[in-house]
């Protein structure tokens, strides 16, 4: 499961990046949690910046039982599955990143934060969906998900799931509408361990109202007397 992830670049790098325009502004971000408003691109306005909530908005995200279920959704099955067959086949999204985190477990009761990136630093892309709906209210809201797929060599010493990185000519596949189903679910593949390196973390990272910098920073995951430590 992808639970956290990191866009630590600025406004101007994203649309150089993207070659894609941002018409608000834009703060770096260093912890982005399910709920939040952030950047995407989707299928549909492939030039341009839009702001969806990730997985379900603030108000739904109440529910946390609900809500850790409808921020990620598996690669191999995405084509199946009803509840994202649509999504799939007619509203795919890049979601930007520089980043993600994901958790070691040490014992039962402890765990420690990595993070993961490309080797370079650079801005990426996870294969994403998204959907529309409207509110009791009668207001649009937009919502995407982080599709994940089994992890590379990288990964898989954390965690058993990894998002989908996208490279650049992924990216213009994954948003043409006239892509086929099969050239799509062939894109959703581990991205290269040779290509990422991963880091341990503050354990600020832990808590969603932290987003500085030394979120992202890297630390010794332990002291010499087996204790957590912020400084590496």
């Amino acid at each position: 499961m992808c639970g956290r992830y990191s866009l630590s670049k600025s406004k101007a790098e994203l649309e150089e990046r993207f070659q894609a325009e941002m018409l608000v502004d834009f703060k770096p971000r260093f912890n982005i949690a399910p709920t939040q408003l952030v950047p995407v691109i989707t299928s549909d306005s492939p030039k341009g910046f839009s702001f969806f909530y990730w997985g379900v908005t603030p108000d739904f995200g109440h529910n946390k039982p609900v809500a850790q279920k409808l921020i990620n959704a598996r690669a191999e099955s995405i084509h199946e599955k009803l509840s994202f067959r649509s999504s799939f086949q007619r509203r795919r999204c890049l979601i930007p990143a520089d980043g993600f985190f994901e958790w070691k477990k040490l014992g039962k009761k402890t765990k420690i934060p990595y993070r993961f990136t490309l080797r370079e630093d650079e801005l990426f892309s996870f294969a994403g969906i998204w959907e529309e709906y409207e509110t009791v209210s009668g207001e649009s809201q937009h919502t995407f998900l982080i599709l994940t797929t089994s992890p590379n060599e990288v990964v898989e010493e954390v965690h058993d799931q990894m998002p989908v990185i996208l490279n650049r000519q992924q990216e213009k596949k994954w948003l043409d509408k006239y892509s086929s189903e099969s050239d799509l679910l062939n894109l959703l593949q581990p991205y290269p361990a040779e290509l990422m390196l991963s880091y341990s973390v503050s354990s600020l990272v832990n808590s969603v109202q932290n987003d500085s910098p030394g979120i992202i920073r890297k630390i010794s995951p332990m002291d010499q007397f087996g204790n957590y430590t912020l400084f590496g």
